[in-house]
């Protein structure tokens, strides 16, 4: 078929108009489908809890947070998992406990669209199956339109993946292996209560504090900038903002502790510091020499993760 001529539309398992051999769905109709969707930089925005929906996906190893659904599954139980065994995208336990796994490859340029056609073809599937959805439509509902957005979420920070144990059902060896083997990577992290979005961290070799943040981006690099032009953008005395990470829409700036620093260590220097970015974010007197010159490096320093 010549280059130029407009490919019709077929079913999605029907043999591609354009003489491929190939299903549409996997041809052109990939395509078109991939043409519908629309990218959507603050995917969890509107959702109770965005900072710490963006932190489940971005910085904890492990942790889980239950879902409150609205409409006809309202009485389902649902939990979000950062990951799953076989980083498999959901599975539904034989009590019918669906668990949804946020730390996913999918890329429909919407990361709400991807969980919640996940989530809807789990809340469809038999007890005792693993979940793995087809290729996104371009209806697929978003988390937006399945949860109850009035509900609180309410994460939980683990120190193993022993969640992935169903209490009620036996667990073979060859899965207690894998958990085994999935627990030695877990980074110790906790979130720290006197702020919203904030995850202290233990690496091998360095304590740190990731910080997930709501504000735009603009105003929020300016309101670094003037703290860190006046030295009043650390944690504490020996600490150091490494810079920030762009993921879904938000920054997330990063702080290098002292070494040994535990997450109760930093729960009030992080309360004083946000009590002086809400300062900062409220001045509109243009940045001064210094204060641009921090600026740059901030946004020098940054990095998207998508």
């Amino acid at each position: 078929m010549n280059a130029s001529t407009e490919i019709p539309e077929v079913g999605p398992r029907q043999p591609c108009p354009c003489g491929s051999g190939k299903r549409y769905k996997v041809c052109h109709g990939k395509h078109t489908r991939a043409a519908e969707r629309t990218y959507v930089a603050r995917p969890f925005a509107g959702l109770p809890g965005e900072c710490d929906w963006v932190a489940m996906r971005e910085i904890i190893s492990a942790a889980t947070a239950p879902l409150v659904l609205a409409g006809e599954h309202a009485d389902r139980d649902v939990l979000a998992c950062t990951l799953l065994p076989g980083a498999m995208p959901a599975l539904v336990r034989d009590n019918g406990q669906v668990l949804l796994a946020l730390q996913t490859v999918a890329g429909g340029g919407d990361a709400s669209a991807d969980l919640g056609h996940t989530l809807a073809t789990a809340l469809a599937a038999e007890p005792g199956s693993s979940v793995v959805p087809g290729p996104l439509p371009s209806d697929a509902p978003r988390l937006h339109d399945l949860l109850d957005l009035d509900a609180e979420f309410v994460v939980t920070v683990h120190d193993t993946f022993d969640f992935w144990i169903d209490p009620e059902s036996e667990t073979p060896a060859e899965a207690r292996a894998s958990l085994e083997e999935a627990n030695e990577a877990v980074v110790p992290t906790a979130r720290l209560d006197s702020v919203t979005g904030a995850y202290w961290c233990s690496l091998d070799d360095r304590d740190q504090v990731r910080w997930v943040l709501p504000h735009e981006e603009e105003p929020l690099l300016d309101a670094l900038a003037r703290l860190h032009a006046a030295d009043a953008d650390t944690l504490g005395e020996g600490t150091r903002l490494l810079g920030t990470f762009r993921t879904h829409g938000l920054l997330v700036p990063v702080w290098d502790l002292v070494e040994g620093t535990r997450a109760g260590d930093v729960e009030q220097p992080a309360a004083e510091f946000g009590a002086r970015l809400d300062e900062a974010l409220a001045e509109t007197a243009p940045l001064s020499r210094e204060q641009r010159r921090a600026r740059a490096g901030l946004a020098n320093r940054q990095v998207t993760i998508r």
